[in-house]
């Protein structure tokens, strides 16, 4: 019996090692790595930004850090950070490649995907037809300007009723990149908006919430039917709608006069039969672009139109930075 339960503990311990997130070789060093959690523990206190300090009077300005069986380096201070980001720019230029928002991509696109030629040439060219398209120029100014027109319509409907900002917002910068990206506007009301709008929250909440991470830590749970095969069922929702877009265009376009980004695509895979321009990387690099240009949009008009909601006295005043934001004062 006590040799049985000796071999038991032996055979524990071995798995509990094997687990153990290892640092490779060269690889800046760190504070101890639990088995499975990595140093995670380091990372879910109340205060994680002081735990970090901590560790740099410790480590130094550049140590490694395990989120879970994931190693990564955290880089302090600005000389540090300019030699990273300036000095050896190519080394870092790569994307993390978590297996889950790869699995969704399938490596396609221009945000997600990892440094390289493919990357190098759609980046290249969605700039030069963003630009092209308005980006940054008057035109792209009063295509804000008109739906801004809708939204504050939508805001004066909605006087004594209850009315979701954040669905607002994400409607509002839908339609502007939607109008670039294939040319088509939504009502607010209409059900394909709706469903993308809907598609593209519940696909950003779960690339980085914990399912995610189970997704990426434990390979047998990758096929069962959890909450993260939602994500991959969103995914293909948007992706049938951009190929009807796609469908629709090759129609409906006149060559050498594109009146879209997906205008401009199609002239460009026209041009070059070897190359890697496909109608897949179009789907996919749509999706990129929406996200790009929706997300983030959205949420900083949530966050001003939250400090106007609970600062209503600065509203019939001219906008200066400490007037909008009270605790920079």
């Amino acid at each position: 019996m006590l040799v049985s339960m000796v071999l038991l503990w032996f055979c524990f311990c071995f798995i509990l090692l094997q687990l153990k997130p290892r640092r490779p070789k060269n690889f800046p060093p760190g504070p101890f790595t639990l088995p499975v959690l990595g140093n995670l523990l380091h990372l879910t206190s109340e205060n994680p930004l002081k735990e970090l300090k901590k560790l740099k009077q410790s480590y130094g300005n550049v140590y490694s850090l395990f989120i879970g069986p994931k190693p990564a380096v955290v880089i302090n201070g600005l000389k540090t950070m300019k030699e990273a980001m300036v000095v050896k720019a190519k080394d870092f230029a790569g994307r993390p490649q978590d297996l889950f928002v790869n699995d969704l991509t399938q490596n396609k696109g221009v945000i997600l995907v990892d440094y390289g030629p493919v990357w190098r040439d759609h980046r290249r060219f969605s700039l030069m037809t963003l630009r092209n398209l308005g980006l940054g120029k008057k035109s792209m100014e009063e295509r804000i300007h008109e739906e801004i027109q809708f939204t504050v319509k939508t805001l004066e409907k909605s006087v004594g009723k209850t009315l979701s900002p954040q669905v607002m917002f994400h409607y509002a910068a839908s339609n502007i990149i939607c109008k670039v990206l294939f040319g088509t506007r939504y009502e607010y009301d209409d059900e394909t908006i709706r469903v993308v709008v809907r598609c593209f929250t519940e696909l950003n909440k779960m690339v980085n919430g914990p399912w995610a991470m189970l997704y990426d830590s434990v390979p047998l749970v990758r096929k069962l039917p959890l909450p993260f095969s939602k994500a991959f069922k969103n995914m293909e929702i948007f992706l049938n709608l951009s190929t009807h877009f796609v469908n629709e265009h090759k129609k409906s376009r006149t060559p050498g006069e594109p009146q879209d980004f997906v205008d401009c695509y199609l002239d460009e895979l026209e041009k070059k039969d070897d190359s890697s321009f496909s109608e897949e990387q179009l789907r996919r690099i749509t999706f990129d672009l929406y996200l790009g240009g929706t997300d983030t949009t959205s949420n900083t008009l949530l966050t001003g139109f939250l400090y106007l909601t609970n600062f209503p006295h600065i509203q019939g005043r001219p906008p200066n930075t400490t007037q909008f934001f009270p605790f920079i004062s």
